[in-house]
């Protein structure tokens, strides 16, 4: 080969390094930075900038990138740490951190790893929070210990050009012993409440019971002591009724006489009675009645006693001996108006029936009972069947039912409703 081409391909070789080298240098001295990531810069081995999102350049072969720092809110979950409580319990305990770089600068220069020295602190401030709770306050103060960890961690970290947003307790897990004694007071807690509920309603129930039976006692008392204060009114209402009737029919000894020979007859009309005994003034009841039948009453010889026409007492014969307020009064209903309210219930009653068969709507049979066309001016139609009605075979006519007579003194009674 001659020497101008050996220096021609030289020459090439040359050009081409050269056009790698300004290529290289090039991309190294353009970088783009994305959005929330920040890039460290060192020239010459020291700090000189950092460089934020879009399109910066740097001296190739004097400025080197250090790190990429992401300025995101980060979470970190810590695995379960056991912890001892005051009441010498081991828990184990899993934490997760909420945090953020607020330096970038602070977070490469002043730590060598900060998930390391965060994880850490979390550990060693958990364990002084925990150690001064026991079992019953770690699980019921999460919030409490959640703010203090918080607190402690980034006060800590603030050098650190870190912001710790949120501290959270994922689990505590106390030993399987003691969850298993946790359960069972948790039971017994719910079988004391049931059994308290319990005892309170059957206090309740007991005491309604209670109060129903006092009132229901109360009212049967009051009932029964109405009962017996009418019932001893009625007889004693009675009683003098009986009495004054008695002396206004001045009974003489020939009528009571008999009277009392027909109570003799009951005395043996039960079957039970084997044995009865014979009262000792029979004979002389006897005797009177024989006098009464014979004319010693009311004859000539029967003395100044009928002669004078005066009764016991003084009093006129037929006289009551009671006088008009001597009767006690009565809330009953008086007979008459008793009766004449019967009269006119029977009364629309019987209406009330004859406009049912009138209005059935059921076609009229002349052997049907009387009053199923009812004619006016009668309380009931005689129904009659014959050759001049038109009927095959004879019903015996129903006679007039005839109104109940008056009552003496009752006063005039309604007529029959048609």
């Amino acid at each position: 080969m001659d020497d101008p081409s050996i220096g021609t391909i030289v020459g090439w070789v040359l050009l081409g390094i050269l056009v790698i080298f300004v290529v290289v240098t090039l991309a190294r001295a353009v970088r783009v930075v994305p959005q929330t990531v920040a890039l460290l810069v060192e020239r010459l081995g020291r700090y000189h900038r950092t460089m934020d999102a879009g399109l910066h350049l740097i001296i190739p072969f004097i400025d080197r990138v250090r790190a990429g720092v992401d300025l995101r809110e980060q979470v970190v979950s810590f695995p379960p740490q056991p912890v001892i409580t005051s009441d010498n319990l081991v828990v184990s305990i899993d934490t997760v951190i909420y945090f953020q770089v607020t330096e970038p600068k602070s977070a490469v220069y002043e730590i060598a790893n900060y998930i390391t020295g965060i994880e850490q602190l979390t550990v060693t401030t958990l364990r002084n929070v925990i150690g001064s709770m026991d079992l019953e306050q770690t699980l019921t103060s999460r919030d409490q210990i959640n703010g203090q960890l918080r607190g402690v961690l980034d006060e800590a970290t603030g050098k650190w050009g870190i912001r710790v947003n949120r501290v959270e307790l994922k689990s505590i897990d106390p030993p399987a012993s003691v969850q298993g004694a946790m359960e069972q007071q948790m039971r017994a807690e719910r079988d004391r409440r049931a059994a308290i509920l319990t005892a309170e309603g059957v206090k309740q129930s007991q005491i309604l019971t209670a109060e129903g039976e006092k009132q229901a006692a109360i009212l049967r008392a009051e009932g029964a002591a109405q009962s017996a204060i009418l019932t001893a009114e009625g007889e004693s209402r009675a009683i003098l009724q009986v009495f004054d009737a008695v002396h206004r029919g001045d009974a003489d000894p020939k009528l009571l006489a008999y009277q009392y020979l027909q109570a003799l007859p009951k005395l043996a009309a039960t079957p039970a009675n084997k044995v009865w005994i014979v009262p000792s003034e029979l004979t002389g009841m006897l005797g009177q009645f024989t006098q009464g039948f014979a004319g010693a009453f009311g004859g000539a010889g029967g003395g100044a006693a009928e002669g004078d026409g005066a009764g016991t007492g003084g009093r006129a014969r037929g006289e009551s001996p009671l006088g008009p307020d001597d009767l006690p009064p009565v809330a009953l209903t008086d007979p008459k108006e008793a009766l004449a309210e019967a009269r006119r219930e029977s009364e629309a009653a019987t209406a009330d029936a004859t406009s049912a068969g009138t209005f059935s709507g059921r076609p009229f049979d002349p052997v049907a009972e009387a009053g199923q066309r009812p004619q006016p001016g009668g309380t009931r139609r005689e129904q009659r069947t014959g050759p001049d009605q038109g009927g095959g075979g004879g019903v015996p006519p129903v006679p007039p039912v005839d109104p109940e007579p008056p009552a003496p003194g009752a006063g005039p009674v309604a007529p029959p409703a048609p």
